[in-house]
């Protein structure tokens, strides 16, 4: 006799296992925020340590210790503060109250992020002209000024849209999906540019009079670590803005009412 079909599970019973199941995936923000911010301070002082370690330390006189000064500003400003500009909005806080203090916050520190960035650009460009190298030749370099150009129309745009009173609110809506799918995609043009440029950096450092990098001596491996961990670092900024109940509700939502009668009590 052919084998009866197994009877399919009720309807309330696989919601109850879907919802069990994402509970036990949900985490909370704040820890998740303590946890983030404690991996990229721990990417800043491996940059740092790398720099001071193994390649000499730090000077403004045009040696490679002035390029020294590169790759932990741009880790600081282009990664780790920028992620931390682009959290701001979903901090639980935001979602009630006046938006003005926190558009003020996240625009400051993505400014601070650029400035950063931009001291990092003319540390290698110092550097280079200093030692007679040619500039903007590897592909590295061309990532890394495309993102740092498009970071800069990303900040003056939203700063136009968004901070400037006179902006209608039709353009904010217009331009707020654009804004916020931009500062995903030029995080990650950020760590991409941070990885390829510690992996070029190995490329050109370990080789005559040291060990080859293929070898994989005690500063390849850490080094190595280090873009593993922005990576890391890039990949959960990125998760935590496209996760659905970390966003801000619309301010005319029944989600957003319902948030801002919790947190009123």
């Amino acid at each position: 006799p052919a084998p009866h079909p197994e009877p399919e599970p009720a309807p309330g019973l696989a919601r109850r296992c879907h919802q069990r199941s994402t509970a036990m995936l949900d985490v909370p923000f704040l820890p998740f925020c303590a946890f983030l911010g404690t991996l990229g301070l721990l990417c800043v002082a491996m940059v740092g340590t790398w720099c001071q370690h193994w390649r000499g330390g730090f000077s403004l006189d045009g040696s490679s210790r002035t390029f020294n000064w590169h790759p932990v500003l741009m880790v600081m400003g282009l990664v780790v503060l920028y992620g931390a500009a682009a959290l701001v909005y979903r901090i639980p806080n935001t979602w009630s109250g006046p938006k003005l203090p926190w558009k003020v916050l996240h625009g400051s520190l993505a400014l601070g992020a650029f400035v950063l960035t931009v001291l990092g650009l003319a540390a290698v460009f110092h550097f280079h002209n200093s030692q007679g190298t040619p500039n903007m030749y590897s592909l590295h370099s061309w990532m890394g000024l495309g993102t740092v150009l498009l970071f800069s129309c990303q900040w003056a745009a939203g700063f136009g849209a968004f901070l400037l009173p006179w902006a209608p609110a039709w353009l904010r809506a217009l331009y707020k999906p654009i804004h916020v799918f931009f500062g995903s995609t030029i995080l990650m043009l950020s760590v991409a540019s941070c990885v390829s440029g510690i992996n070029e950096k190995l490329f050109f450092s370990l080789k005559n009079g040291t060990t080859a990098y293929k070898l994989l001596p005690a500063e390849a491996v850490f080094a190595n670590t280090l873009g593993l961990l922005i990576l890391i670092f890039g990949v959960l900024v990125v998760g935590a803005l496209a996760r659905p109940s970390w966003k801000r509700p619309d301010s005319d939502s029944p989600d957003s009412r319902q948030v801002r009668d919790t947190l009123g009590g």
